[in-house]
């Protein structure tokens, strides 16, 4: 059997339920992996509110969660590139939240040694976006970047990697996450009305690079800096109305997720971890993410 986060309807964390099914069988070419901490991103919420594309064709009970980390526990037939006892972490389509879960072995990379579980069950899905949002940008060391939602699950890491690139980075953040963000190297400036006079009063000569993980607020500041529309990215709304790019995560790529595993290990890259959950409080910890104001991920422990 397997302990199970899933949800029979569309609606707010009070449809999720921790069921006891039975354990997932890998098929042809699939492995069953014990799971020891799965993360937990916004999309997940938004997929369990039917705010996606493709709801309407959605089939329940659905399982939660997209990203974790864990141990190769059965292997589908055909199976040679991994072997039960691999400790391992990436995605799923679904069922992250779960003490058994069914996936691609594409989809996995080997977890050093050097990297916990909680951390690398929260890295996958948000590493990679980031990872993926700056290559698309080619930042480098000329470039100024504002990132919004920087101490958040996915901007944390674009802030971080951008840095690493040699960019000047000014970060949007609660005050709460001021002095982290300063930690990090980040210029961090407060949200809300009057962000474009702010971010000009820290970078006069002005911004290259605007990576959105907030909303219009962002993207309408970027434009009023005079950021040019090719290089403005936002993973939080429908860029069309600004006819801006909407860089998100692309194919899973395990040698990016091994990089950056390599970072974490190596101190380079820092995940913070918000909070962590035991997977019977999982509507608590979609409670959680869903307040906002984040610092990092937050993790469920099955």
């Amino acid at each position: 059997m397997s302990l199970a986060a899933r949800y029979h309807e569309f609606g707010p964390p009070s449809v999720l339920r921790i069921e006891n099914i039975d354990a997932p069988l890998p098929k042809p070419g699939k492995v069953r992996i014990a799971v020891r901490a799965a993360g937990l991103n916004p999309s997940d919420y938004k997929t369990r509110e039917g705010m996606t594309m493709g709801s309407a064709a959605f089939s329940f009970p659905a399982g939660v969660g997209r990203e974790l980390a864990g141990v190769v526990e059965k292997l589908g037939q055909g199976v040679t590139s991994l072997a039960v006892g691999d400790e391992v972490f990436g995605n799923v389509v679904s069922g992250a939240v779960a003490t058994l879960a069914v996936t691609n072995p594409d989809n996995m990379a080997r977890k050093p040694a050097g990297l916990d579980w909680v951390t690398a069950g929260g890295l996958a899905l948000a590493g990679q976006t980031a990872h993926d949002a700056v290559a698309s940008q080619r930042v480098t060391a000329d470039d100024t970047v504002l990132v919004s939602a920087a101490a958040g699950g996915v901007g944390v890491i674009i802030a971080q990697l951008a840095r690493l690139a040699g960019a000047t980075v000014i970060g949007t953040a609660s005050a709460a996450n001021h002095e982290f963000l300063e930690g990090l190297g980040v210029i961090p400036v407060a949200y809300g009305h009057g962000l474009a006079d702010r971010v000009r009063a820290v970078a006069p000569a002005g911004v290259s690079v605007v990576f959105d993980q907030h909303g219009r607020e962002t993207v309408e500041a970027a434009i009023d800096l005079g950021v040019p529309r090719t290089r403005i990215n936002s993973i939080a709304m429908d860029p069309e109305e600004f006819g801006i790019e909407r860089v998100g995560r692309g194919p899973i790529n395990t040698q990016t997720l091994e990089t950056l595993a390599r970072l974490v290990v190596e101190g380079s890259l820092v995940i913070p971890i918000e909070a962590t959950y035991p997977i019977a409080e999982t509507r608590q910890a979609f409670e959680h993410l869903e307040s906002g104001h984040l610092r990092g991920k937050i993790v469920i422990v099955p």
